[in-house]
């Protein structure tokens, strides 16, 4: 359950990443797919890091509490906002 909340505010997080990033946006379909990859990565980051998510929900045996849904929303939502706005400054980087 945690991976699908970290996939969802990936998503979330990287299209608001390129709606307030003009200058870095991807355009709708590039911010999505990347902030999805962006908002798994930033969730099992911060699992392999101890904070929660996805880990101890496993070992938990799908113990769904309210701590591991937020750690996983702001995992998640960073992850995929951080990574458009590193995508999209690589691409501007290269366009020059």
């Amino acid at each position: 359950m945690e991976l699908i909340i970290q996939l969802v505010a990936g998503l979330v997080g990287g299209n608001a990443a390129g709606a307030a990033l003009k200058n870095l946006n991807l355009g709708p379909v590039l911010n999505s797919v990347i902030g999805l990859i962006g908002g798994l990565g930033g969730g099992q980051l911060l699992s392999m890091l101890g904070v929660g998510g996805a880990g101890e929900a496993a070992a938990a045996a799908s113990n769904l509490d309210i701590a591991s849904i937020v750690q996983s929303v702001i995992g998640g939502g960073a992850g995929g906002g951080i990574l458009v706005a590193i995508v999209g400054a690589i691409k501007k980087a290269m366009g020059k």
